[in-house]
């Protein structure tokens, strides 16, 4: 019997012996992870924080504990060294770019040059830093390196020996209540944070930045919560964005144009964000929302197409399927292909690419950089664009001074494609103040199912597209006078509390049935012809005209694009251009690359 208590009490011990072994390490891991997390203002306190802290650092101690000592010693001193230089790094970007590591910080990290590094190294020497968070991970550091040389430091200073109280551990008594303690620990912290880690462990494995930016869309998401998780993601972002990268430029030194007619001198192309066909009062939303538009479309100016879906509900995922030569249900995926504005640059075409969205930024969301990460490598930017925008505004109308500055560079055939910030949540911050015409009061016999907040939640959205309504139109009469085509499509659809389904922007994580489709899905898609382009091709703005009804989805907008270039590629196939007539109108429209949109319909 004693025996058997024996074995019991010594195998209880053994869950406190790497926290015996590995004292000091466990507490100031423990002091640098709670302190990186309380010094990150950017972000909210992640409530599992000590539990899921406790479980990492004990079970870097267990591995550590598994070590001969004297391995143990060196092992203990790189992971210091790496844990304390990553803490320090992701608080520096906190305190000097207002953002901890993302994976756009890494990449531009990754094309910093040997000067500008050097001029790195220097602002982190500046003592002005020790203001910040920054100089709170140094007091750590500091008191750790007291702590670690204190015998040395005593008798460096002579000073009188204090010989400090020592608890012998035994394995059959405190050691056993000690291993109790961390046993119950254990049992206490692995369910708060058991869905985190399997979470990360999920995003980190998955085989595609697109299914990393899907599993952030889905409501109890991995939570990167400290600066070498952070650090790890945005490693696992960056590799698996270069892998496509790497697969589209093979793809871009494959394009070939036979010829170019420049049908159409001036292409401008209009992207649009979080804009649902039913807020537009082209469709017949009852609240006035697009006056202008619907004005041009009265002078016969604008043309409303009324079948049109987008393929995604995610922005990045349009992006990547609207600029590529790839469509829905063709073999391979979208880097397999070469994107349009490379083909219109090899046509002759000078392109300008403006962007309110997809400029590089240190606190850019894993969303953004998804998106824009193709856009902004180098090489494949030179590729695609003459002409590019560098700053980002808070408002879309910046985007019209842009363009003001640029198009002095235009030549005489030009492909010009503006990206708004359009409806993007918060829809508040997406006018200006000085224009809001909405109210919660407005939707009272309108909407009187919702509550005030709703209410002015929906004010908000359709006042944004409202703003948006007068930016597009400002887009359009900058070509008006020339020989010019305008094509308007946003991005993706947005709810906003439709049909009392409770919630407003967008359902990544859910089954695409009709209503999803319908409010998320489907979006608005106009071609505006000026003057001049009516007048002499005729023949073609009458084959706009003809395709209006046609049922289109926005992967094939490239082939519509190249129709209206008049450019010959053997990359070109006419079952996928709407204004053509050997057009495949029956093509099933794949939502989410799986669910046939055609067949949801009521």
């Amino acid at each position: 019997m004693q025996t058997v208590k024996k074995y019991l009490l010594g195998g209880i011990s053994l869950f406190f012996e790497p926290l015996r072994r590995n004292g000091a390490f466990f507490v100031f891991m423990y002091a640098l992870g709670m302190a990186c997390s309380w010094l990150d203002y950017s972000s909210s306190h992640y409530d599992p924080l000590y539990a899921e802290l406790f479980i990492d650092v004990y079970a870097l101690c267990v591995v550590l504990a598994l070590l001969p000592g004297r391995i143990r010693v060196w092992a203990r001193r790189v992971l210091y060294f790496c844990l304390y230089a990553v803490a320090f790094i992701d608080l520096y970007c906190l305190a000097k770019f207002d953002s901890t590591l993302t994976p756009t910080m890494l990449m531009l990290v990754g094309e910093t040059d040997p000067r500008e590094a050097g001029e790195f190294l220097s602002t982190f020497l500046d003592p002005s830093l020790a203001a910040t968070p920054v100089g709170w991970l140094l007091l750590l550091c500091f008191v750790h390196i007291v702590f670690t040389l204190r015998h040395k430091l005593w008798r460096a200073f002579r000073l009188p020996h204090i010989k400090l109280p020592t608890l012998r551990w035994r394995q059959d008594k405190e050691g056993a209540v000690a291993g109790a303690l961390v046993i119950a620990v254990l049992f206490w912290a692995w369910p708060k944070c058991a869905v985190n880690k399997q979470a990360v462990a999920k995003i980190m494995s998955v085989p595609t930045l697109g299914d990393i930016e899907r599993l952030l869309s889905i409501r109890g998401h991995a939570v990167m919560y400290e600066p070498v998780y952070r650090l790890a993601f945005s490693m696992r972002s960056n590799n698996l964005a270069n892998q496509q990268v790497s697969t589209l430029l093979k793809a871009s030194s494959k394009v070939a144009v036979d010829s170019c007619k420049f049908t159409t001198p001036r292409i401008v192309l209009i992207i649009g964000e979080s804009f649902g066909r039913h807020h537009s009062q082209l469709y017949g939303y009852r609240m006035p929302t697009t006056p202008r538009q619907r004005r041009l479309m009265r002078h016969g100016e604008l043309i409303r197409f009324d079948d049109v879906v987008t393929p995604f509900n995610l922005t990045s995922y349009v992006f990547k399927n609207v600029l590529s030569m790839h469509v829905i249900g063709q073999k391979g995926e979208w880097c397999d292909y070469p994107l349009f504005p490379q083909i219109f640059r090899k046509a002759g075409y000078h392109v300008t690419f403006i962007t309110n969205q997809f400029l590089p930024k240190a606190q850019e969301e894993v969303y953004d950089f998804s998106g824009g990460f193709f856009l902004n490598e180098p090489t494949l930017s030179e590729q695609e664009f003459d002409t590019r925008n560098s700053s980002l505004h808070t408002f879309d109308e910046g985007l019209l001074d842009d363009y003001a500055s640029l198009k002095s560079e235009d030549t005489e055939h030009n492909l010009t494609i503006i990206h708004l910030l359009g409806q993007h949540v918060t829809y508040r911050d997406r006018f200006p103040s000085d224009r809001r015409k909405f109210t919660k009061d407005s939707y009272t016999t309108f909407r009187p199912e919702l509550n005030d907040k709703q209410r002015a939640v929906l004010a908000d959205y359709d006042n944004a597209v409202l703003y948006n309504d007068s930016i597009v139109t400002a887009i359009v009469k900058f070509f008006s006078k020339q020989d010019a085509v305008v094509i308007y499509m946003p991005d993706h659809g947005e709810e906003c509390y439709e049909e009392n389904r409770g919630f407003f922007c967008r359902l990544h994580s859910a089954r695409v049935d009709y209503k999803l489709a319908q409010y998320e899905f489907e979006i608005p898609f106009w071609i505006y012809g000026s003057r001049i382009f009516r007048q002499r091709h005729s023949d073609l703005w009458h084959r706009i005209i003809a395709a209006r009804h046609r049922r289109f989805m926005t992967d094939a907008l490239p082939y519509l694009l190249i129709h209206l270039a008049g450019i010959y590629t053997p990359l070109y196939h006419p079952q996928y251009d709407i204004l053509s007539p050997q057009y495949d109108e029956k093509r099933p429209r794949l939502l989410k690359n799986s669910v046939d949109y055609d067949k949801l319909c009521p």
